[in-house]
């Protein structure tokens, strides 16, 4: 009978043994991961010196931004700087010095004032005397853009190559179309051209290298802009 208990028992320890190798050990589920939630988009930088008041003028779309920091209301002497947008960032591409309207700046341009629009404009059309450079730009070449022949010498070469700045005018004409949608008062003919080496009647001047850098580098696919006036102004 002992036999009988001790086999028993044995039994029962061999058949404890296989239960449990038949049955492994069940862990405890663990929660389900949540879903990682995307980093904010970056929002993009401003245009140095740019304040609040302008650089919500700058469509969002615009990739490109010709930047005129003039040296004070009453100056006719600038400088002018590329920015391209990469991502959320106003990168410096390039900059020139520049001249601005003889008197300097305005935000109430007038026919002869001889002051340049504060603003932000577009920039959409382009010609000039001489030939296409390979402007990204339509472009429109014809001589009806020489100066006249009684301005001094050292303008003669003025509007060899310009860009019109979309103040006052009809987008998609050539820059001297002489259409004025404001009104003649307003006036208009507002360009970025060559340089004479002084103040202009309201346009932005720069070099000729300048000029055919911004010609083949400006691109309607970036839609590009001009923010332009004196420094204060701009950063208000």
């Amino acid at each position: 009978m002992a036999s009988d208990g001790r086999r028993a028992v044995a039994c029962g320890i061999l058949l404890a043994a296989l239960a449990a190798c038949a049955s492994p050990r069940t862990e405890p589920a663990k929660p389900a991961a949540l879903p990682a939630t995307p980093a904010p988009a970056a929002a993009p930088t401003g245009v140095p010196d740019i304040g609040d008041r302008f650089r919500h003028r700058i469509p969002g779309d615009s990739r490109q931004v010709v930047a005129v920091y003039g040296d004070g209301r009453n100056s006719p002497d600038s400088t002018v700087v590329l920015y391209t947008r990469h991502g959320s960032a106003w990168e410096r591409t390039r900059s020139w010095p520049a001249h601005n309207g003889k008197k300097g700046w305005t935000t109430d341009h007038r026919e002869g004032d001889k002051r340049s629009p504060v603003g932000v404009f577009t920039l959409t059309d382009a010609g000039g005397v001489l030939k296409d450079p390979g402007s990204k730009l339509p472009y429109t070449r014809s001589a009806a853009f020489a100066t006249p022949r009684w301005w001094a010498e050292s303008h003669r070469h003025d509007f060899d190559y310009v860009i019109a700045i979309d103040y006052n005018r009809v987008k998609g004409t050539p820059p001297n179309d002489p259409t004025r949608p404001g009104g003649d008062a307003k006036g208009g003919g507002i360009w970025l051209h060559m340089d004479h080496g002084s103040g202009t009647s309201a346009c932005v001047s720069l070099s000729r290298s300048a000029m055919r850098y911004l010609l083949r580098t400006l691109d309607p696919d970036r839609h590009p802009v001009v923010v332009m006036g004196d420094r204060d102004a701009l950063a208000s």
